[in-house]
């Protein structure tokens, strides 16, 4: 071990406040690891809610592991940030996957760290891996062989009964802890669960989401996170958070104006976090009481419709720069075929605002490579532009992003457009783009194909996943070629009557209504 890796995990605990620092004497130690940098975990509430929950049990010791510092840089083993521990030291993995592109960081972390990547390769003397988040929810079969069991949906109503079947671990072999985990509803474990029902949180109130540890080296440094709600209504069809999180659901605002209160000491702005903040159906009630608590505002993300009022008066006076919104799609008909809901005029309303509260910059987003998208559309993109510029006075600038079907959406079937066809048409969009002076920044076409065939992959992706001796393009490119796949094997359209992947993964009744429904356009 490296005392330089070790100075950098220092460097970066002392720079924090709310980290939690314990003895291992008698605990459970448990790695909470986020596979990315630590700037983005840091930024996840999903890591933040965990690290509380699993530190409020006495007998727990839970520890953070990033990509990104100095110990990974260096190729040396990952360490804990709270006492320098090694991941093999550790009784569990507890790995969360925002994102189907961390798997490729994760099996290089178990690489690093001397740990066999694939669960059947680890003993009894190796920790238990065990992943949640979305991306798993999900579709966990491309790290069905990585990892030994996966919470499948939201964690707060059965983490009393996974820590309880974690603590065995401290006294009971492997195999007798994978059964007894394998027997809480919502936890998979491959070869020994059939099918898993989504665990879902009825009493938000009852579960704090919110920053606990306060660091200025993260996106959101300079503020005080807290989930105001979970889910959304409004079903778009291409929209895994849509689905992954139904149904919607919020927190009152005495219980978030009391967070509110509590964090005043720490940060005077608030970040408010939900899949569309002004859905929020007591917005104007809760902004009231944060500005009698004089503290600022900032978003996670806002629709074109509805755009209250009271909010962007509150951003506004929050000094917020950019006002970010997400048309999806430049023409109506391909907005209306995903079911987003809003119409040219409410993109033209919200410039307008925009420029009548003073944001600096209104940045907008599109996907291209959408289901039935056509080169007209392409063109109806910078049109939109074109007609926001004549009501928006400011900076205006727009970022694209490849269609990637996910698992359990509507279009979870759907093809992928070809790696030519997005080039071509993001080329297309960026001459346009440029005649008229509007900025564009683009997601990477072939990191988007990758992360398509990880969110529609089935098992067989686990061994090329182990093969990866790191994170690259090349590195993917070989290690699926090595095993006889490519990537067309998972980005083509599914047929109709062919079994998919995820297909154990069962969905409540609200998530199946609101998919039939989906399933029922056009």
């Amino acid at each position: 071990m490296k005392w330089s890796a070790i100075a950098a995990a220092r460097r970066v605990l002392a720079g924090e406040q709310g980290s939690v620092v314990r003895d291992w004497g008698g605990r459970l130690p448990i790695a909470l690891v986020y596979p990315n940098t630590y700037r983005v975990g840091m930024s996840s509430l999903a890591l933040h809610t965990l690290y509380a929950a699993f530190n409020r049990a006495p007998d727990v010791v839970c520890e953070r592991v990033f990509c990104g510092l100095r110990s990974v840089e260096t190729g040396d083993a990952p360490l804990s940030l709270e006492s320098r521990h090694e991941l093999g030291d550790f009784s569990v993995l507890a790995v969360s996957f925002s994102f189907e592109l961390d798997y490729l960081n994760w099996t290089t972390l178990l690489r690093r760290a001397g740990l066999p990547v694939l669960a059947r390769e680890r003993g009894d003397g190796d920790p238990l891996v065990l992943a949640g988040g979305p991306a798993v929810t999900a579709n966990p079969e491309p790290l069905a062989d990585v990892c030994d069991a996966f919470v499948i949906g939201e964690v707060e109503p059965v983490l009393d009964r996974l820590l309880d079947a974690l603590r065995l671990l401290l006294s009971e072999r492997r195999e007798q802890v994978l059964d007894a985990l394998a027997a809480i509803p919502g936890i998979y474990v491959p070869g020994r669960s059939r099918s898993v029902e989504r665990q879902v949180c009825s009493n938000l109130d009852a579960s704090p989401t919110q920053t606990v540890i306060y660091t200025d080296n993260t996106e959101f440094g300079d503020m005080h996170l807290m989930e105001i709600a979970r889910g959304c209504g409004h079903g778009c069809r291409f929209c895994l958070a849509g689905c992954v999180y139904r149904p919607p659901r919020e927190r009152s605002p005495a219980v978030l104006l009391d967070q509110a209160r509590q964090a005043r000491g720490q940060r005077s702005k608030v970040g408010l976090v939900s899949a569309a903040v002004s859905d929020y159906s007591r917005l104007d009630e809760l902004l009231r009481g944060l500005a009698e608590l004089e503290m600022q505002v900032a978003v996670s993300s806002l629709r074109v419709d509805p755009l209250p009022t009271a909010l962007l008066k509150a951003l506004a006076a929050s000094r917020t720069r950019t006002l970010t919104l997400a048309p999806e799609a430049g023409s109506e008909r391909l907005r209306t075929h995903i079911r987003k809901g809003i119409t040219a005029a409410d993109i033209q309303n919200a410039a307008e605002a925009a420029t009548r509260y003073g944001f600096p910059e209104l940045k907008l987003y599109f996907m291209i490579g959408l289901p039935t998208e056509e080169e007209d559309d392409i063109e109806a993109i910078a049109a939109t532009l074109d007609a926001v510029a004549t009501s928006y006075r400011g900076r205006l600038s727009a970022s694209v992003a490849a269609f990637v079907p996910k698992a359990h959406t509507p279009f979870e079937r759907s093809a992928m457009a070809t790696e030519d066809t997005l080039r071509r048409r993001l080329k297309r969009l960026r001459a346009l783009l440029q005649l008229r002076g509007v900025r564009l920044s683009a997601d990477g076409i072939p990191w988007s194909v990758v992360q398509a065939v990880l969110a529609r992959g089935d098992r067989q992706l686990g061994a090329v996943l182990a093969d990866l001796r790191e994170p690259s393009l090349g590195e993917w490119k070989r290690a699926m070629a090595a095993h006889g796949l490519a990537d067309a094997d998972y980005t083509g359209a599914f047929a109709a009557d062919e079994c998919l992947p995820w297909a154990h993964i069962r969905l409540n009744q609200a998530m199946r209504v609101a998919r039939e429904e989906n399933h029922g356009l056009d």
